[in-house]
């Protein structure tokens, strides 16, 4: 198991982390994240995002590093692009792709107004009974895991944790529930930001396009430890992750920004 979910860092730092990075910058600049598994730094993320009027384009890269390449060597790479509005990010457009010695995996899915109406895995999924179907329903009303976690609200307070993100990746579709915590403050010096955070409760659940059996997706409905800490981007209107923290079986796997250029 330890070997899944090592050769499975790159693909979760950017879909569900890579998020966190979106929109930590102004527009065309560079931001870094470390990503770390109890305390033990597993992977790197880069990001930069350039808007121009409504639109947008966000390009990461994440690689392995440190001992988790004991186990697992690989890179990533997420591109999403859309619409800014008066709430957030709207995807027309999402593609990630990760590498590893052996293989090569990616998808592609393009939305329009919402609704997720064409989506590529390369290589195919194989058929297999176990697996949840994806209704044209559930592809409606959707946004990518990356500009999803992108808020917008009236300020820095609770009110941005009273949500429900419904997120399609082209493979699963799932909600991530989020419930306020408390409110706290980012005070390390060895991190990009300093000053007030908002906590939110952070719980998965999933809707089609997983595994009946998978073990991966019963823990993450079941984990009742998954947290993201809310910073405001300047006086933007926009609220972005500065640190998304996972309870594993493992030890903590978080992720956290360490430098902004």
């Amino acid at each position: 198991m330890l070997k899944t979910l090592a050769r499975s860092l790159a693909v979760f730092a950017l879909s569900a982390f890579g998020a966190a990075a979106a929109c930590a910058q102004q527009p065309g600049a560079l931001a870094q994240y470390v990503v770390a598994l109890n305390g033990i730094n597993v992977a790197y993320l880069n990001v930069r995002l350039h808007t121009e009027g409504e639109t947008y384009q966000l390009d990461l890269t994440a690689d392995v590093t440190g001992l988790a390449q004991i186990v697992a060597q690989g890179s990533g790479a997420v591109n999403s692009g859309g619409r800014v509005t008066g709430t957030g990010l709207a995807s027309n457009r999402f593609h990630l792709e990760t590498r590893t010695s052996s293989d090569r995996f990616s998808v592609q899915t393009r939305y329009a107004g919402g609704t997720a109406n064409d989506f590529t895995v390369s290589p195919p999924l194989p058929e297999n009974p176990d697996r949840v179907a994806v209704s044209t329903s559930h592809r409606r009303g959707v946004n990518d895991p990356v500009a999803a976690f992108i808020l917008r609200g009236s300020g820095l307070d609770q009110s941005l944790c009273n949500r429900t993100m419904a997120i399609f990746t082209g493979i699963e579709r799932f909600d991530l529930q989020l419930s306020f915590a408390q409110m706290d403050s980012a005070t390390s010096n060895r991190t990009g930001y300093q000053g007030p955070v908002v906590a939110c409760a952070m719980r998965y659940h999933p809707i089609s396009g997983h595994f009946n059996s998978s073990e991966i997706t019963a823990y993450l409905r079941d984990n009742q430890r998954m947290m993201a800490w809310f910073a405001p981007l300047g006086e933007t209107g926009f609220f972005i992750p500065y640190r998304v923290l996972i309870g594993t079986s493992f030890g903590d796997l978080s992720m956290v920004l360490t430098s902004m250029q």
